[in-house]
């Protein structure tokens, strides 16, 4: 990733179409989880690669691309959510509805109790990382779902790597108590 970056930083578009095939699902994915809205997150994917080209000379040479890359993300992800805050015409449940549709019609697909008992569950982890304050959804997000080291999380998120440590362990905490009746 760093030398296709280092194309990227010097206007190769080939690079960028190569840059962008690799981490457009990755940053999807971080922001679904985020948002808890397909439609949103499959924009603000766009955006952030949109970013990344117009940012591209910003990138500092020989820094790891994948805390850049989400740093944009999850920022363009907490401006959205502060936008939503401020008018607020849709509630937080019902950003994840189309998830569900597709979570309900799957089950349909499978039958059977087990399939129905995922289904819960799988609603019941996402009721409670939604619920969980922004700052914690984001850092479990990229540390639970994305795999990140806490040292890249602390680029990604512009805090120190004892605020991740702090954060992670606070969310977890708040997703025990959420999901006490499931174990």
């Amino acid at each position: 990733d760093g030398a296709l970056m280092a194309r990227v930083t010097a206007g190769d578009e080939a690079a960028f179409a190569e840059l962008m095939g690799r981490w457009e699902v990755p940053v999807k994915r971080v922001i679904a989880r985020i948002v808890f809205n397909a439609g949103e997150a499959e924009e603000l994917a766009q955006e952030t690669m949109v970013r990344v080209w117009q940012q591209r000379e910003t990138f500092r040479a020989g820094a790891a691309v994948r805390p850049w890359i989400f740093a944009i993300a999850v920022n363009l992800a907490r401006n959205r959510l502060r936008w939503w805050r401020r008018r607020p015409t849709v509630s937080l449940q019902e950003w994840g509805e189309e998830e569900m549709a597709e979570g309900r019609s799957q089950m349909s697909e499978e039958g059977g109790g087990a399939a129905l008992e995922r289904a819960e569950r799988a609603a019941a982890v996402r009721d409670a990382v939604a619920g969980l304050p922004v700052d914690l959804r984001e850092a479990l997000v990229l540390f639970e779902y994305e795999g990140l080291g806490q040292a890249e999380i602390a680029t990604a998120l512009g805090c120190s790597v004892k605020a991740v440590e702090s954060r992670v362990a606070r969310a977890r905490e708040k997703l025990r108590g959420a999901l006490r009746g499931w174990r």
